[in-house]
């Protein structure tokens, strides 16, 4: 199935590693040429030359950015210009319950997350909107769905930018724009896995055995980045031209 993206332009935000880079990958797959942004500049350029030594036709532009920093989004909008699609995916909101996550804690944590997801699609959709066309993809999180007091932060702003996906998807469309969010599961990322890691050290004395913890996951194991990414790019594409304020879980059946 050709997904109609030849030629398109895009960003990604959190585009280093993880979902991000496995975006980046499928969406420069299918033709469209590619706006990188993160901070960490040294796993930028490596995905850069991986992306490039596949697809040497392809524009790859990259941007060392804290979409935390006052001003970031509104820059970074400015550096990119015109663009097809925008997928926002940046953010690291820390675990811990009401009493563990202090003020500064949590607002920096939302400042990425929360607020650079806002802040970029508005700067984003002003110019979707003159043009009358483009797609914005929020890459939130399941937790949203299943909000929980020991990842307390991490839910309350998933739940907010799923309100805030609807909300904005449903308004969307009279100027022909589509919102839409996209809620993963436990995904096998560096993140995660360094978790998992972490658990498995502290009670087996051994990290490598992490794995032992996610046989009780949907096909016994954690989703794979790609293949969230394949839902998100599909969501960006021509192909799903009638979906907008909605939002696609892919956990595998998990919380069926």
């Amino acid at each position: 199935m050709k997904l109609n993206l030849e030629g398109k332009r895009a960003l990604i935000t959190g585009a280093s590693r993880g979902i991000g880079a496995a975006v980046a990958e499928i969406l420069a797959e299918e033709g469209c040429h590619l706006h990188l942004a993160a901070r960490d500049q040294d796993s930028l350029a490596a995905l850069r030359t991986k992306i490039l030594r596949k697809h040497p036709e392809l524009d790859v532009t990259l941007h060392v950015v804290d979409m935390r920093n006052d001003g970031a989004c509104v820059g970074l909008a400015a550096e990119v210009g015109r663009i097809d699609v925008l997928v926002n995916n940046a953010g690291d909101v820390p675990h811990g319950s009401l009493l563990e996550i202090d003020e500064a804690a949590w607002r920096t944590a939302w400042d990425l997350k929360v607020f650079g997801y806002i802040n970029l699609s508005r700067e984003c959709y002003r110019e979707m909107v003159a043009n009358k066309t483009g797609v914005i993809v929020n890459v939130v999180g399941t937790a949203a769905e299943h909000p929980v007091g020991r990842k307390i932060a991490t839910s309350s702003g998933n739940a907010a930018l799923v309100a805030f996906s609807k909300a904005l998807g449903g308004e969307s469309v009279k100027h022909g724009v589509r919102v839409v969010a996209v809620n993963p599961g436990a995904t096998e990322t560096d993140r995660q896995i360094n978790r998992w890691k972490a658990r498995a050290a502290k009670e087996f004395g051994d990290e490598s055995r992490w794995r032992e913890f996610t046989i009780g996951f949907p096909f016994g194991r954690l989703a794979r980045a790609d293949e969230v990414a394949a839902v998100i790019v599909f969501l960006a594409s021509g192909r799903a031209s009638y979906v907008s304020g909605t939002v696609v879980t892919v956990d595998g059946g998990a919380e069926s």
